[in-house]
């Protein structure tokens, strides 16, 4: 059985790389990705590779952080499309291939601090 944690690297690598075959060599057939603050859901592995595909400008990302356990990663991923810049939190669950079967992704959008505690965080 393949590790996971590996799986999950190869598979960001090659998102990266824009290798749509290895990526697609890391999916599941019956992959299911779900993105909740959208509500969209995507079924199969096909639908998943040419979704990332057709993404929509020269982006690039690098990964900042993997926690993993048996059958799950979790990734924290830096993206740049142009000038933007954006994190994602994906989970991954994988199958007894060690394929990832199941990615919901999380891209929380950046907002400034309530007013009144400067004193105690510093920005960065």
């Amino acid at each position: 059985m393949t590790d996971l944690r590996e799986t999950v690297e190869r598979f960001w690598a090659a998102a990266e790389a824009r290798d749509w075959d290895a990526f697609a060599g890391t999916l599941a057939e019956d992959v299911v990705y779900t993105l909740p603050q959208t509500r969209e859901r995507i079924s199969g592995r096909e639908r998943y590779v040419r979704f990332n595909r057709e993404y929509p400008g020269d982006w690039h990302l690098r990964i900042e952080r993997l926690v993993a356990e048996p059958g799950q990663v979790v990734s924290w991923t830096h993206f740049a499309v142009g000038l933007e810049e954006m994190y994602g939190i994906s989970f991954f669950t994988g199958d007894e291939d060690g394929r990832i079967s199941a990615i919901t992704d999380f891209w929380p959008e950046p907002y400034e601090p309530p007013a009144g505690r400067d004193h105690l965080a510093e920005r960065y």
